[in-house]
């Protein structure tokens, strides 16, 4: 029992040095953090190419025996909206509008641009389109709308795909996010710096008090032979080597 409250002890007392050890490099630590920060900052506003998105909705309707719409018909266009869906990230629209708008990239690439959104019980289906140009980015938008709208009436045999909500030329960009970067490049600043500090501490065996002596010779000192305050520098060493 005594030797196992003596292994907590200690290892209590080594996590309060640990504990120690950081709060009297804290200065450091915060100016490692902020350092990290304001170059992520930097690096975001300066060398990061900013993103604009543009969004558009399309309604779909299934054909009808009759004039009136019937809940049938509600339910039918509810179940095609997720089919309508990945039709609208489909290669054929891809490079149907890669043609229609001359861009000089592959279906692969556009697709990587454009987002499909659906909700649940309803037909509406949002489209975004984001791009470095804000105006291409709502033409990429209202391009794949149509062309999508087209192909999706000749495969699925829908009624009609029509346009809910037009495509808009976005003012501010959505991406990078320059107070969410600077924050992570903070947090990982922070990280950094404590695993430096405690990564030296740990790897350094150098005894430097009494009882670092003790705790890790487990030998016991007799006593302590102090310098005089006006030793010089070279004064110590060679009266350290003289003891040696």
């Amino acid at each position: 029992m005594e030797t196992t409250q003596q292994n907590n002890d200690e290892i209590e007392i080594d996590l309060l040095e640990l504990l120690h050890v950081l709060w009297s490099k804290a200065l450091v630590i915060f100016l490692t953090a902020a350092a990290a920060g304001l170059a992520v900052m930097l690096v975001t506003q300066l060398f990061l190419t900013p993103r604009y998105q543009s969004t558009t909705k399309m309604y779909i309707l299934t054909k009808q025996n009759s004039d009136t719409l019937t809940s049938s018909d509600l339910q039918a266009s509810e179940q095609l909206t997720q089919d309508c869906a990945q039709m609208i990230r489909s290669r054929q629209v891809a490079e149907a509008v890669i043609s229609n708008l001359n861009l000089d990239m592959k279906a692969s690439e556009l697709l990587e641009k454009i987002s499909v959104e659906t909700s649940t019980d309803t037909r509406i289906i949002t489209i975004h389109a984001e791009d470095s140009d804000p105006y291409l980015a709502c033409s990429i938008a209202n391009s794949v709308r149509d062309l999508a709208a087209h192909e999706i009436q000749n495969v699925m045999n829908i009624e009609a795909a029509n346009v809910f909500e037009t495509a808009n030329i976005p003012e501010t960009p959505v991406g990078p996010s320059t107070v969410r970067n600077t924050l992570i490049g903070a947090a990982l600043g922070f990280v950094a710096a404590v695993a430096v500090i405690l990564i030296s501490y740990l790897m350094n065996d150098t005894i430097r008090t009494a009882d670092d002596v003790e705790r890790y010779l487990h030998l016991s000192m007799l006593g302590i032979i102090p310098l005089a305050e006006t030793e010089t520098g070279n004064t110590r060493k060679m009266k350290a080597k003289r003891r040696r």
